[in-house]
């Protein structure tokens, strides 16, 4: 628990630091604010620790059980029909998606949230189940990627603009804190008794980078089925878009204003804004866990068949796992959230806006260090690579693409250049990648682009952006959205590059060796 709580304090820490930089320079929170936000920061450090605990106890067995308790049962329709149904429900649950989905209501009131919820829940329950399948199978990932990315983008082409960033996002927000952990473990599992050989690493990965293109393709389908209406109809809903943008800033505003009217009270602590959230993260959170548990009671009495020591070990680690989520979605919603949406609505009305741009490079670089799943999936890396792939090394990659990408999605709000380029651009590179790059590092680097957009990009990051569009009067739904998107896409390309890199240097180290002999 010490070294999980060390990790994750230099993870989380200096993205503290440089918002309490800021708060002491541009953009002042204020008092109330400030404390509302350390607090927030200490829950998020705590909470990070204990799920992550709780995660190597408790979930991560239960996924790679199950995974290989299925297979081995060599029943193709029911590994396969066992893979929808658990990424169905563990979607429906996910936090990150409970997020967005509220994120996109508030910016575009005519989308029905259930129905955007529904079509994501089938997208990754369908590619969860295509991924296991290529598992099974032995086809190599890179023919699986390019063939969906290239329906993905005709289907970007056919649907309409406002859906393009949101169908995007909600492929990096599904994969989140729960979903992760599960669908790693349960491709781990499979690939310890399907795989053979030298694909038994690569088999190990690809399935959080399967699941992530199913909510993409899934919301620009409906978005595909809603463009069925006649131009007057398309008029009518254009029409309450834009007014929503302004009642969205006018909402702001009096968001900000009650910022301010918390500093002329400084009887009022963050405690009571930390009780008023709490039920409502405890709901969440347990409706996140829930599924798990019914998951492996279900296995526990149909596959598994596990000693009494096991499940008891394994329920401390949901227990861990429950009260550690709690504490983390506490501090990011009580915390981060409000800091990153006042922060950027702050500096976007000064002259000096386009600093923002070199911020979202810090924050971008250093966000990515405090997701949950990047430190479950860096930590499978190192133990199924022996070592040879250091976590260090991964985190750096990530952190380099994460904050590129930040940086253009703050420039892009500033400027408005279309998102649509820069995606086609990234994945083709990607994509060209995956032909000259390892299969192992290919798995890893999709996997990365699923992992690295988690709670605190969903939030944070997506809050900070949210602020900056409506100070400066823009369509959040956008503008705003699509930073998501393209956090998720840089780990694509550099964690490529990384492992030609690292091919390229093992290659040489051979020769040399042979040299001398």
């Amino acid at each position: 628990m010490l070294n999980k709580l060390k990790e994750t304090a230099v993870s989380i820490l200096p993205i503290s630091v440089i918002v309490l930089v800021l708060n002491w320079t541009i953009a002042p929170l204020g008092t109330a604010m400030t404390i509302q936000f350390i607090t927030g920061s200490l829950f998020t450090i705590l909470g990070l620790a204990l799920f992550l605990l709780g995660a190597d106890i408790g979930i991560l067995p239960i996924g790679e059980k199950a995974g290989a308790a299925l297979t081995s049962r060599r029943n193709l329709p029911l590994l396969l029909i066992s893979a929808f149904i658990i990424g169905f429900f563990i979607t429906i649950a996910e936090p990150d998606v409970q997020v967005l989905a509220k994120q996109v209501c508030s910016v575009a009131q005519n989308t029905n949230a259930a129905v955007l919820l529904l079509m994501i829940a089938v997208g990754i329950g369908l590619f969860t189940s295509i991924g296991l399948l290529r598992t099974v199978l032995h086809i190599p990932l890179k023919y699986l990627l390019t063939g969906f990315y290239v329906l993905v983008f005709i289907a970007a082409a056919a649907a309409p603009k406002d859906y393009l960033a949101v169908a995007f996002d909600s492929g990096g927000a599904t994969t989140g804190p729960m979903t992760v952990p599960f669908i790693l473990a349960l491709g781990v599992g499979v690939a310890a008794v399907q795989s053979r050989g030298k694909g038994g690493k690569d088999a190990s990965f690809g399935m959080t980078g399967m699941a992530s293109i199913g909510p993409v393709l899934a919301v620009l389908i409906l978005g595909i089925c809603m463009t069925g209406s006649s131009p007057a109809q398309k008029a009518a809903e254009t029409e309450p878009q834009h007014e929503t943008a302004v009642e969205t800033q006018i909402q702001h505003l009096s968001q900000t204003e009650q910022t301010i009217q918390r500093e002329a009270l400084p009887q009022e602590s963050g405690r009571g804004v930390y009780a008023h959230l709490l039920p409502e993260v405890l709901a969440d959170v347990a409706k996140a866990l829930l599924p798990l548990i019914v998951m492996f009671v279900v296995f526990q009495f149909t596959l598994l068949h596990l000693p009494p020591h096991a499940i008891m070990r394994m329920s401390v680690g949901l227990v861990y796992a429950f009260v550690g989520l709690v504490l983390f979605m506490l501090g990011v919603n009580g915390g981060f959230m409000p800091a990153g949406d006042i922060i950027g609505y702050t500096v976007a009305l000064t002259d000096y806006r386009y600093i923002l741009v070199l911020i979202g490079v810090f924050l971008g670089a250093v966000v990515v260090c405090a997701e949950p799943a990047v430190w479950v999936l860096t930590k499978q890396v190192e133990e199924i690579s022996g070592g040879t792939i250091r976590r260090s090394v991964i985190f750096a990659a990530l952190s380099f693409g994460v904050a590129v990408s930040v940086g253009l999605s703050i420039l892009r709000v500033l400027t408005g250049f279309s998102l649509w380029y820069v995606l086609l651009a990234g994945y083709a590179v990607a994509l060209v990648l995956a032909f000259s790059c390892p299969g192992l590092f290919t798995a890893i680097a999709f996997d990365s682009g699923g992992v690295a957009s988690g709670p605190m990009t969903t939030t944070f990051i997506l809050s900070f952006t949210l602020g900056i569009s409506n100070a400066l009067g823009g369509n959040p739904l956008t503008d705003a959205f699509g930073v998501i998107a393209l956090v998720a896409m840089a780990p694509l390309i550099t964690i490529q590059i990384l492992g030609i890199l690292y091919t390229y240097k093992a290659e040489k180290s051979a020769a040399k060796k042979g040299g001398a002999k």
